[in-house]
């Protein structure tokens, strides 16, 4: 099941976070792995790319220097970065915001308009979102609308690409254990605490299953959709939420 073996896989924002534990797993499951991040470094894990996703030109030359030789069977838009928690739209930072808007939502743009050139027919395009798009978290309005446009490009693209069989999906992480969370991570694990079914943050691992799944000829039926990996924060009130409530 979730068989790879052999296909292209080109990840961007691979060197890290959850995109280096989607990296780590899809090679384990047999994938080819072409990785694309802003840092310079080395990887065992396939070949590298150094490209700013921002940067439309920059991005397509790395998708036609990994397919040179081979097509790109799946195609992974996971690059990104975090905004300012707790801060309201009307005190925010323009030129993050901007950022934010060049890497989540750009970033996301340009592998949509130039992937599928450098990809098989009936390949896969998974997009990393999150549920604070559609999950509202006050302070974080910049970083939301930046990963909220991600779940209508999904959908626009999944249309567009049906032709040639190519499914288009998005992965909606709550939060998750990585450098980009580190700086508050304290904070991150009482709201996940409180608010998850669960009662915790993710680890990498368990939001690259996914991903492994949706890469993976399995996933053939699923297609335009996002999918929550949130530990049950959205399904709504937990008693530990509710026992907050009530006693205040």
């Amino acid at each position: 099941m979730f068989n790879l073996k052999n296909k292209h896989i080109f990840i961007t924002g691979g060197a890290s976070g959850i995109g280096l534990a989607v990296a780590k797993r899809l090679s384990d499951a047999g994938a080819v792995l072409s990785i694309c991040d802003l840092n310079d470094q080395e990887t065992d894990l396939g070949q590298y790319f150094q490209a700013d996703v921002s940067d439309p030109f920059a991005l397509e030359q790395a998708l036609s220097q990994a397919a040179k030789h081979t097509p790109i069977d799946v195609l992974i838009n996971n690059a990104g970065i975090n905004g300012e928690d707790g801060v309201s739209i009307e005190d925010s930072n323009l030129d993050l915001t901007r950022r934010l808007l060049d890497i989540n939502t750009l970033g996301v743009y340009h592998g949509l308009k130039f992937g599928p050139r450098f990809m098989n027919d009936g390949g896969s395009i998974i997009n990393t979102s999150s549920l604070g798009a559609t999950l509202v978290f006050p302070g974080s309005g910049p970083y939301s609308a930046s990963k909220a446009s991600i779940l209508s490009l999904t959908q626009m693209a999944a249309a567009e690409l049906a032709p040639r069989n190519i499914r288009v999906n998005a992965v909606a992480p709550a939060f998750v254990k990585t450098q980009l969370t580190a700086d508050d991570e304290t904070l991150f694990e009482k709201i996940s605490a409180n608010s998850t079914l669960t009662g915790r943050m993710a680890n990498p691992e368990e939001i690259a299953s996914v991903y492994h799944f949706l890469a993976s000829d399995d996933a053939s039926y699923v297609n335009g959709q996002v999918i929550n990996v949130d530990g049950g924060m959205s399904v709504g009130f937990t008693n530990k939420t509710l026992e907050l409530i009530t006693a205040s």
